[in-house]
């Protein structure tokens, strides 16, 4: 696979925590599309994992409980992720995250000093996306 980025929209979000300045979102099922160069074919997958923040500073109270993401943005320095996280993501300076949920005005927004992605287990297929 050449690229693979996680889908933010319909994202399942285990839980939320901030310990220590570090703000760990907890995604039970993230959706990965994986994409490879001259293929017009995409496959789409599904994976735990967690994005954290270092140095978090909180821009709204965190929301509790199971949530489900409805999209958002991802910032790494110069760039904007709009809707996806790439895979991998692991970065130091300026980064900020502002998650949107679904069924709620409740936000998940945060600036820190650092961002990366987690992924736990094996991504597990679920099927081919045709164009």
């Amino acid at each position: 696979m050449d690229s693979s980025s996680i889908q933010l929209p319909d994202t399942e979000i285990e839980r939320v925590s901030l310990s220590e300045g570090v703000l760990r979102i907890h995604f039970s099922r993230a959706y990965i599309v994986k994409t490879m160069t001259g293929s017009e074919e995409k496959t789409f997958w599904w994976q735990a994992g967690d994005l954290v923040l270092e140095g978090a500073d909180l821009e709204a109270p965190l929301p509790e409980g199971a949530l489900v993401c409805a999209g958002g943005d991802v910032e790494e320095n110069v760039y904007v992720y709009r809707d996806m996280i790439p895979i991998p993501l692991d970065s130091r300076g300026r980064c900020r995250c502002d998650l949107r949920l679904r069924d709620s005005s409740e936000r998940i927004s945060a600036g820190g000093s650092a961002i990366r992605l987690e992924m736990h287990d094996v991504p597990k297929y679920i099927q081919h996306l045709r164009n």
